[in-house]
């Protein structure tokens, strides 16, 4: 056990180093056994934060984001959670106004993040298997760039699936009633 940790530990470091010494402006972060997202990385990042664009931390055991990610890596264009077991984001998600896509597939999500609708520049929004029953139909058909959002395989309300056709200029992807994703 502590050697496996120990090997993510290394892993999570060695990626970390990585980004910083190519000047990457990408952090991936993916399958690496985290539960939330490590302090010390703020420290090691803090002179190239603002290069980073792009972070994956999908496929770990995160069961939340701090409000400290969220304004610290604020000129993010794309946040890749997807295989978690987050089931909100911090308000503060609202400081990434650059943000273009979001990954937040196989969580547990209950409620949309009604957050993400006052994101200016978000295109894409992917959601699919999750537990969401209502959106806030309006307010995704007000955003102004998006293009897409990803609801497959989410127990969304016959009024949701009715309703939000005629409001919406982008494509939303839902999965026929009482759909249940494939085994992993």
């Amino acid at each position: 056990m502590l050697k496996k940790m120990g090997e993510a530990v290394a892993r999570v470091a060695r990626k970390v180093n990585e980004t910083v010494e190519s000047g990457s402006d990408t952090l991936d972060l993916a399958e690496c056994k985290l539960v939330s997202f490590p302090i010390g990385i703020y420290k090691v990042l803090r002179n190239v934060t603002d290069q980073i664009h792009v972070i994956t931390l999908a496929n770990n055991e995160l069961k939340s984001l701090t409000s400290k990610f969220m304004t610290t890596f604020c000129q993010l264009r794309e946040l890749r959670l997807e295989g978690n077991f987050l089931h909100r984001l911090p308000n503060e998600v609202s400081t990434l106004q650059h943000l273009k896509a979001i990954n937040l597939s196989r969580n547990q999500f209950r409620d949309f993040p009604e957050q993400l609708t006052t994101l200016p520049a978000l295109e894409t929004i992917n959601l699919e298997e999750n537990d969401i029953v209502d959106v806030p139909v309006e307010k995704l058909a007000a955003m102004p760039a998006l293009r897409s959002v990803n609801l497959r395989f989410n127990p969304l309300s016959a009024e949701v699936r009715v309703i939000a056709p005629p409001l919406i200029k982008f494509d939303m992807l839902t999965s026929p009633e009482g759909a249940r994703a494939p085994p992993p």
